[in-house]
């Protein structure tokens, strides 16, 4: 019988899976950020968003070069539902597989998982982090190709697109979920 994890359940199969402070934390992120949207435009659903957030790169740090494909015979394995193995593949589409967003929820994952990278790039060169943080700085940031240079833009685009808000909107939803 499948599963839905728990967000508290998703961190423990991300850390079996990712020793990496960095994407244990990358991971926490997307899934705050994930409940937080889905505290609006899916009230009831936070923890499954969250633990979707969590689960998205379950598979980077061990197979980088089977990413999103190795993630579900994983999550297959450990008998997570089809429905978080659909989404947390769908973050990859067009990049390293052909699983593509339909649910708000899958598109918004694919959205912001470029986002989060650069808005906490953005916080790290900033004395006060993420206080006082403006969108406006944020999308100076976005302009600026050679910062955060391994976020990519073209993603975040498809992503808001895909979402039909502009990149401003989608900037000012990540970075209010990020500091909340």
């Amino acid at each position: 019988m499948s599963y839905v994890p728990t967000p508290e359940q998703a961190l423990e199969l991300i850390k079996r899976y990712n020793t990496e402070p960095f994407h244990i934390q990358h991971a926490e992120t997307v899934g705050k950020v994930m409940g937080h949207i889905a505290r609006q435009y899916d009230p009831g659903n936070e923890d499954y968003w969250t633990a979707v957030g969590i689960l998205h790169d379950i598979d980077f740090e061990q197979w980088p070069e089977q990413h999103c494909v190795k993630a579900q015979e994983l999550l297959r394995e450990l008998d997570v539902d089809e429905s978080v193995i659909h989404a947390v593949a769908s973050h990859g589409y067009g990049l390293v597989c052909d699983v593509q967003p339909e649910r708000l929820m899958e598109k918004y994952l694919f959205a912001v998982d470029e986002f989060t990278g650069l808005i906490g790039a953005a916080a790290l060169m900033r004395p006060t982090g993420y206080e006082g943080m403006e969108v406006k700085s944020v999308m100076k940031k976005f302009k600026d190709k050679k910062f955060a240079a391994g976020c990519s833009r073209d993603v975040i685009n498809q992503g808001a697109e895909m979402l039909g808000i502009s990149v401003q909107e989608l900037a000012a939803l990540t970075l209010e979920a990020m500091t909340a």
